[in-house]
């Protein structure tokens, strides 16, 4: 590879990865307003974020196509093909946050249109604030190749998962003192699932970066392991 065609793959990967964290940044920034709208109620808002996630979807086909470009024009070896390959996951795992964030702003849209009846006071603000700073954590473990970054995200996810458990427990007590909670509890649970899958999105993520920097497959060999190889 001559050296003018090494610098033109350089700015091809250095724009694919661009484009993986701007992708990130729209899917947040529907995290955010689709948890804003559970409590404001902001119907227009609600529509945005629906609408918007077709925007994601595009971006995902679009990022997959000039990956499996790249790979097919460049032949990438080590870490550059690892590079691309985590790519193809990570914007898998956008795409699914992103639908995340919709039903988030669906659920949000059913509560209000009921106009918060039988509504059960849940707080789920901390759990969403937790799972978004992994998404942001995540993210820029891979921009700067931060493997000790991406293990506390998943340690994190342990955080989520453990309020997820206390939301079902305390919507299970709301339903058992009043049954015509039933249909408002069901939007929250479904609200609550979708926030802890974020967690599990952006813990995926964070697994594809220590893939990506030590060439190692970390998923499904516990916390412990994924720590002791970010250490290394």
């Amino acid at each position: 590879m001559s050296d003018h065609t090494s610098k033109q793959f350089d700015s091809e990967l250095e724009a694919v990865r661009s484009s993986v964290l701007q992708m990130g940044g729209l899917v947040e920034a529907q995290i955010l307003s689709a948890v804003e709208c559970i409590t404001s109620g902001d119907m227009v808002e609600i529509d945005r974020v629906i609408a918007n996630d077709k925007a994601v979807n595009r971006m995902e086909v679009e990022l997959d196509e000039r990956c499996s470009h790249i790979i097919a024009r460049r032949q990438p070896t080590a870490g550059d093909l690892r590079m691309l390959m985590t790519v193809v996951k990570m914007i898998t795992d956008l795409e699914r946050i992103g639908d995340e964030a919709e039903k988030i702003a669906r659920m949000a849209r059913m509560i209000h249109e009921a106009n918060k009846a039988h509504l059960p006071r849940i707080e789920l603000a901390h759990m969403a604030s937790v799972a978004v700073a992994m998404l942001r954590k995540a993210l820029d473990a891979f921009a700067r190749l931060d493997v000790l970054a991406a293990a506390q995200v998943v340690r994190q996810d342990l955080v989520v998962d453990d309020e997820f458990r206390a939301v079902i427990r305390q919507l299970i007590t709301f339903v058992m003192e009043d049954p015509r909670t039933i249909s408002r509890t069901i939007e929250v649970l479904f609200i609550a699932k979708a926030i802890e899958r974020i967690g599990d999105h952006a813990k995926n993520m964070s697994e594809y970066t220590v893939y990506m920097v030590k060439g190692r497959d970390v998923r499904h060999t516990g916390l412990e392991e994924i720590e002791r190889e970010a250490a290394q």
